[in-house]
């Protein structure tokens, strides 16, 4: 059972080393840092904007780490805040912000091609649906802790 959590632990950690160096890579060619790339896309489901809380909850990042990126991302002219520069002001992307989206988008769909090159539609469907159920398996863990008696 430990190997198998070692594999499992390294792959995972692989896999999101991987996303960072190729978001990293991607975004510096337009004088951006890689981190913003999730940030961006998760924006882009909210036209109407989002607030730091929000975007916390969706990113799973902690508030400074939001309240950095928003605040870099502000200054590179891709977001605009409306109202008080708090957690509740509205994020809303700029047309540069819709701009840095399209393109992050058209690199994660070449970079997803590429990545699943090899498994067929079946497999993608199982392979999404066990990671699926794993997540949500480690999420119910976190919370709960891991149990004293179980094997």
């Amino acid at each position: 059972m430990v190997e198998r959590f070692e594999q499992f632990a390294t792959l995972i950690s692989g896999i999101f080393r991987q996303i960072q160096k190729l978001e990293r890579e991607e975004m510096e060619k337009h004088g951006l840092k890689g981190a913003f790339a999730q940030y961006l896309m998760i924006m882009s489901h909210y036209p109407e904007g989002i607030t730091a809380t929000q975007l916390c909850t969706a990113s799973d990042r902690d508030k400074a780490a939001i309240s950095r990126v928003v605040n870099e991302m502000e200054s590179k002219g891709l977001v605009r805040r409306e109202g008080e520069k708090d957690y509740r002001a509205v994020i809303t992307l700029t047309d540069e912000g819709r701009k840095a989206v399209n393109y992050v988008g058209q690199r994660a769909t070449v970079a997803v091609q590429k990545a699943s090159e090899g498994l067929s539609d079946s497999h993608r469907k199982i392979f999404y649906a066990a990671l699926s159920l794993i997540y949500s398996n480690l999420d119910k863990v976190c919370d709960e802790g891991i149990p004293e008696n179980a094997e």
